[in-house]
């Protein structure tokens, strides 16, 4: 069925007031990111990047679960395949494009695979919970693959060697290789995918999606090709994946199956329920204070912090079902006097 201009059938949000609050601190975050490095060792600056490439595949999900209500358990395996993308294709290339080259073919290989899948679940007419179930499945065999192939993916040791970002263009090439260059770059990376779903999903696009989301069959009796938004979002987000998993590869110079593994899926699944499903900034902050609070805890007693942050998990499901960022963001409509006329 074509799409017609029917108007989409809108769900009345937090109202005017509370979007303005969330860019207001969207962009105090993405200025935060830049500002960071300035109070960080070299050492700090280095777990910090990688927190923001976690974050990286923390707006992945966002984008995939929070805006199109599918719950992936599979964004393990696509930043599993962009990261040896990198270590398998990367060493193939003898200039500084080598890892630029590594993250097209995971980005390409990821997307190829989540087009592939997600065509036959989503046009198949598979939803909710058995979706969920197909993608777990996919991150148990992407581990498989990674760790039994061993000529090729070096098995349960992984590979070592990765190249650092960088790019040449005929004679002149540059390649970050310091701790600064190399949390700039991410945080590049990291902000401008996040105003480009921001963008997206404050758009008519994104109400397609919450449409969709909230009555899918409504929507697709409105004229709206449901199973291709739906598609197209899937394998969008597999790209973002990808993206975060060439990157970690580049920037740590290996890979090994724990990048498949099924443990970083459910943990880019706790950093968005605890950021705030759905408003893209939440889950990018969360990911970078679990991790902040992960390395502190851990100095001391490396076995409490599992224990901490199940106990803070549970907590936060009695207390904040939906998560932290729309209680800041109530906090400081209240601080500034906004309302919000009584909606929720």
């Amino acid at each position: 069925m074509t799409e017609t201009a029917t108007a989409v059938p809108l769900r009345v949000g937090a109202g005017a007031s509370r979007t303005s609050t969330r860019s207001i601190i969207s962009f105090m975050v993405i200025a935060a990111l830049f500002a960071y490095p300035l109070v960080l060792s070299p050492y700090q600056m280095d777990v910090a990047r990688d927190a923001l490439i976690f974050a990286l595949l923390a707006l992945s999900l966002d984008f995939l679960w929070g805006k199109a209500g599918i719950l992936s358990f599979g964004q393990a395996a696509y930043f599993g395949i962009g990261a040896y993308a990198v270590a398998i294709v990367g060493p193939m290339i003898p200039n500084d494009n080598a890892a630029l080259a590594g993250m097209v073919a995971g980005i390409a290989t990821a997307v190829l695979v989540a087009a592939i899948v997600g065509y036959f679940l989503i046009y198949g007419g598979v939803r909710g919970a058995y979706l969920t179930i197909v993608t777990l499945a996919l991150t148990l065999i992407a581990r498989n693959i990674a760790t039994s192939w061993a000529s090729v993916t070096g098995g349960e040791a992984g590979l070592i060697g990765a190249p650092p970002p960088g790019i040449a263009i005929g004679d002149w090439s540059i390649v970050a290789s310091d701790s600064i260059s190399l949390y700039l770059l991410v945080a590049i990376i990291l902000a401008v995918a996040l105003l480009a779903v921001w963008t997206v999903c404050n758009g008519r696009y994104g109400r397609v999606l919450i449409a969709i989301q909230d009555d899918e069959a409504k929507a697709r009796a409105l004229g709206y090709n449901t199973s291709g938004h739906l598609l197209l979002v899937f394998v969008l987000s597999a790209g973002l994946a990808a993206l975060a998993g060439g990157l970690y590869a580049s920037v740590a110079g290996y890979v090994a199956p724990d990048l498949v593994g099924l443990l970083l899926s459910t943990q880019a699944i706790v950093h968005v329920a605890l950021g705030g499903r759905g408003s893209l900034i939440g889950p990018v902050v969360a990911t970078v204070v679990v991790i902040r609070l992960q390395q502190e805890v851990s100095s001391y007693s490396y076995a409490l912090w599992p224990l901490m942050l199940g106990a803070f998990f549970i907590a936060m499901v009695f207390l904040f079902p939906n998560g932290l960022l729309p209680l800041f963001t109530r906090l400081a409509d209240s601080i500034f006097g906004r309302s919000d006329g009584g909606r929720t």
